[in-house]
């Protein structure tokens, strides 16, 4: 009974003219202008409150039968958008959709108890897919058992100026989808879902952390030094300060200063910003989520943010083992951890131990695969980049990668066994990058001389280091106790989550080239 009939959109028709659709529809608009001048009603009325929801309503009535539910004649009010019609003469059929769902319109003059009955049952033969009405009538089920409303009053609440895509397919070209997300909002159940999945995954990570007494903070976007990560920022002027400021790259550094303030466990969920390119698993503008915990290490971060990742992942699935891309992912065992020069030879047993710690070999292997180390790069560096090149698109399953080397890890506490390495952690899943944390550096002036470090490597050709922060230096000059903090990609979790291949599958509306 639910026909889809589109006149702007037939089989026969594959493609819309569009302007002609549009023209027609803005006919229709003024023609109700000028019907609204003569009556002294609204165009675009909002007065129409409905009281119940497609979805709530098919849980509750879906299992009735005919002869059960038909004499009760619940009552109803519902609005939502018009996505299927089906004129018959003096009875007709509508779909309309709501943010929950969809529920079908049983249209009568007879049952419409307006006086105007005729003209507004007219009217309604006219109005087109998209228009979003509002309705009240008895709940029924009709002869193919399908819930329905027996309407008695029925409003167009706004007109639809353009047409929806043809029946049956959606948006069908992806940079349309995210160009217009309106629309693949409207016409795509998989999209308004994987929203929804987004939505429980921060409201999961949200009640993971606080019921663990952390405290959500808010910090600058707007900062004059970018740091908390190695990344190249976006820059910006502020008018009334005459100062060049940049766009968030981390949170780090602020959050840092709140735990030398004694607040000892805090979190942000954060819109951060990154002058980088494009891809499947990068967009300038991304949510993330760190977390700082004094007199913790990385090994109880670890601990931690399996724990938080897993909670999100059963939050909307109802278990930790998940399919990602058609293959399993198992998220409900401990996570491997392995070092880089381990991964490198558990996936690429081709390298000996002597060849891993050979810096001309590793320069010359990583040349090889298409990359160039910089020139002062060290060997843990090397070893880094082959990793990279060799491994991590390798791991499938959850793997935290330990130990990196000092020199790509500025802000992370050195070892005491191996001063050359950090008690640095960064964890993987279907090989990508998902979270990135350590324990704090909290010795001042060993933090300086990292600093003073990564100056020396921008003025060496890395775009991506550090700048000095000397206010931040003064802060752990107060003194910061043993901390242990982590960043988790919220946008790459959701993906994982709701099996997304690129990560502008679950952002609203991402970062595109400007339209041509």
């Amino acid at each position: 009974m639910t026909e889809q009939v589109n006149p702007e959109a037939s089989v026969d028709a594959p493609h819309i003219d569009e302007n002609h659709v549009i023209a027609e529809r803005r006919d229709k608009l003024k023609a109700m202008r000028d019907q609204a001048k003569l009556t002294n009603s609204a165009v675009f009325p909002n007065d129409f409150k409905p009281e119940h929801k497609a979805a709530a309503l098919h849980a509750q009535y879906d299992n009735f039968d005919k002869e059960t539910l038909d004499p009760q004649a619940i009552p109803v009010s519902i609005a939502g958008r018009m996505v299927l019609k089906r004129v018959m003469g003096k009875a007709s059929f509508a779909t309309i959709q709501d943010a929950t769902g969809r529920i079908q319109l049983f249209v009568n003059k007879e049952n419409l108890a307006d006086a105007n009955s005729e003209a507004i049952y007219e009217s309604f033969k006219h109005w087109d897919l998209g228009d979003i009405v509002g309705a009240t009538g008895a709940l029924f089920k009709t002869k193919t058992g399908e819930l329905s409303v027996k309407v008695s009053t029925l409003r167009l609440l706004t007109k639809s100026l353009r047409p929806l895509p043809e029946k049956y397919h959606g948006l069908q070209d992806q940079e349309i989808k995210y160009r217009q997300r309106y629309v693949d909002l409207i016409t795509s159940e998989d999209t308004r879902n994987t929203f929804k999945a987004r939505s429980q995954v921060m409201a999961a990570v949200r009640g993971f952390m606080t019921n663990n007494s952390f405290l959500e903070v808010e910090t600058p976007m707007l900062h004059p030094i970018p740091g908390g990560a190695s990344a190249k920022p976006f820059s910006t002027h502020h008018n009334a300060l005459d100062m060049q400021m940049f766009l968030r790259i981390a949170p780090e550094l602020y959050l840092k200063r709140l735990i030398v303030g004694g607040f000892e466990r805090v979190f942000e969920i954060n819109r951060s910003f990154r002058n980088e390119g494009l891809s499947v698993r990068h967009n300038p503008e991304f949510t993330m989520m760190e977390f700082y915990a004094a007199y913790t290490d990385y090994h109880w971060l670890m601990d931690y943010t399996e724990q938080c990742i897993r909670a999100a992942v059963i939050a909307v699935h109802g278990t930790a083992v998940i399919t990602y891309d058609g293959k399993e992912v198992d998220l409900s065992q401990p996570f491997e951890r392995l070092t880089i020069v381990g991964a490198i030879q558990k996936y690429a047993p081709q390298y000996t131990l002597a060849q891993l710690n050979d810096a001309t070999f590793l320069r010359a292997e990583i040349l090889k695969h298409g990359s160039k180390p910089f020139d002062h790069a060290g060997l843990g560096a090397l070893q880094l980049a082959l990793f990279e090149e060799t491994a991590e698109s390798q791991l499938w399953q959850p793997t935290y990668i330990i130990d990196y080397p000092v020199e790509v890890s500025p802000l992370a506490r050195a070892s005491d066994a191996n001063t050359e390495i950090t008690e640095r952690f960064e964890l993987f899943i279907t090989g990508r990058e998902m979270a990135n944390g350590f324990s704090e550096l909290n010795d001042a002036e060993d933090q300086a001389a990292r600093f003073h470090a990564q100056m020396k490597a921008k003025e060496a050709g890395d775009d991506e280091a550090m700048y000095y922060d000397a206010d931040f230096i003064r802060a752990l000059e107060y003194g910061m106790p043993p901390t242990g903090g982590c960043g988790i990609g919220l946008d790459r979790l959701v993906m994982l989550i709701t099996d997304s291949p690129s990560i502008r599958d679950v952002i609203l509306f991402p970062h595109m080239r400007a339209e041509s």
